[in-house]
């Protein structure tokens, strides 16, 4: 058996979502810009595909949807777009985001700084997130953004977005949130949140890769970050992807739809995994398991290095990830573990488990068996593992983390 539980690095596309993409491939091909029948024939489609969006976010007619290639695109023209601002006389130069975002956030807000930004990275409390009152201590009169995810990619925790919105809109500052993790996993309703810009991706809810979505309140102004054409209303040049916008409209409505139904059954398969797991002794679930995205697991095993066990799940067809940051050269601790109480080794030791609307309960029976023969062999290779346990007249010191 073959088990995929990395499904918020990526999903698999819904056999669904190809059926609807095939025809834009070798049938109905044309150019949408071009005038002619082949052109104009692919319209109706992406018109669809649009409302879909907008359908599935409870998006308003006087907002924008502007397709992209994926969130890392959109992350970096909403917050590049702070710079063309600054060129125009603007007189903010402050931005606000977390330590626990995404890369494509992180490394855009390093290259604000080179060019002269000033950038607020805002710690996580015990339970992995940002809350609302300590973004607003850090706004003042230059801050001109604030960035901020909605759900965790590593934890699967959810951040108060809805607090954190009327923030921003009190203090008149643009809110923006990269929503990969949450759409398609929890509701997600635009009039019901204050937010300006929203990113997003198809392949994170079973649409193709190389497809995503800004999502700009109220149609405001943002400097194109790709210049050329007169494409998506002259707001992204580019000859449109034709196959995987219409992917990714028929992908978020699948994802969107009856989606309380849909997240309670992941959710069912994934407590029970999660119970399964925290039977082993000195394993611990990270963030609260009610506000959490409902498919996620980040679990650390003490005395079992992420790689290692990563090695052993995938040597028996079950492809996970490292919710630690030990894959990168210089071996950093998880930001967010260390954050809520963890020590640096248990830091290192975060698997992450994310399940789909595909995963069965076969799949999880089978996950539950070998990961925990998988944490019987490593440990007892483990020479710090073996250090740690209790020895005559001696007593293994607690974690500040506790049993889920």
């Amino acid at each position: 058996m073959q088990v995929y539980l990395d499904n918020n690095a990526t999903t698999m596309t819904d056999p669904r979502v190809v059926e609807e993409m095939i025809p834009f491939f070798s049938e109905m091909y044309g150019n949408p810009n071009s005038l002619h029948k082949f052109g104009t024939s692919t319209h109706p489609a992406l018109k669809k595909a649009i409302n879909q969006v907008y359908d599935a976010l409870n998006a308003s007619d006087d907002d924008d949807i502007v397709f992209t290639s994926c969130a890392t695109e959109s992350n970096n023209w909403v917050l590049k777009s702070v710079v063309s601002d600054l060129m125009n006389g603007s007189r903010k130069n402050h931005v606000i985001t977390t330590e626990v975002e995404h890369p494509s956030i992180l490394s855009t807000c390093k290259w604000l700084e080179e060019k002269g930004i000033k950038v607020s990275y805002l710690p996580v409390n015990e339970q992995g997130i940002v809350e609302a009152h300590t973004v607003k201590n850090f706004i003042t009169d230059k801050t001109a953004i604030v960035s901020i995810m909605w759900a965790s990619n590593e934890t699967g925790a959810i951040f108060p977005i809805k607090e954190i919105g009327e923030v921003c809109k009190e203090k008149d500052v643009i809110f923006h949130s990269d929503a990969v993790q949450a759409i398609g996993k929890i509701p997600v309703d635009l009039q019901d949140v204050h937010v300006d810009f929203v990113s997003m991706s198809a392949h994170k809810f079973h649409g193709p890769k190389g497809v995503g979505a800004l999502y700009i309140r109220d149609s405001q102004f943002l400097t194109p970050l790709l210049h050329g054409g007169e494409h998506m209303g002259g707001r992204r040049s580019g000859t449109l992807n034709v196959p995987s916008i219409v992917g990714m409209g028929k992908a978020i409505e699948l994802a969107t739809t009856n989606i309380e139904d849909t997240m309670a059954k992941i959710k069912e398969k994934r407590d029970r995994l999660e119970d399964a797991i925290l039977e082993i002794d000195d394993t611990f679930v990270v963030g609260d398991r009610q506000n959490r995205t409902p498919n996620t697991i980040l679990i650390s095993i003490r005395g079992v290095e992420g790689e290692s066990m990563l090695w052993d799940l995938n040597n028996d067809s079950i492809g996970a990830s490292t919710g630690s940051a030990c894959a990168s050269e210089d071996l950093e601790a998880n930001t967010v573990m260390l954050a809520i109480g963890a020590d640096n080794e248990l830091a290192h030791t975060g698997i992450r488990l994310s399940l789909s609307r595909f995963t069965t309960d076969a799949e999880i029976e089978y996950t539950i068996e070998y990961f925990k023969k998988a944490v019987k062999r490593l440990r007892e290779i483990s020479s710090s593992f073996a250090k740690q346990q209790p020895t005559e007249g001696g007593e293994v010191q607690e974690c500040e983390l506790h049993h889920h």
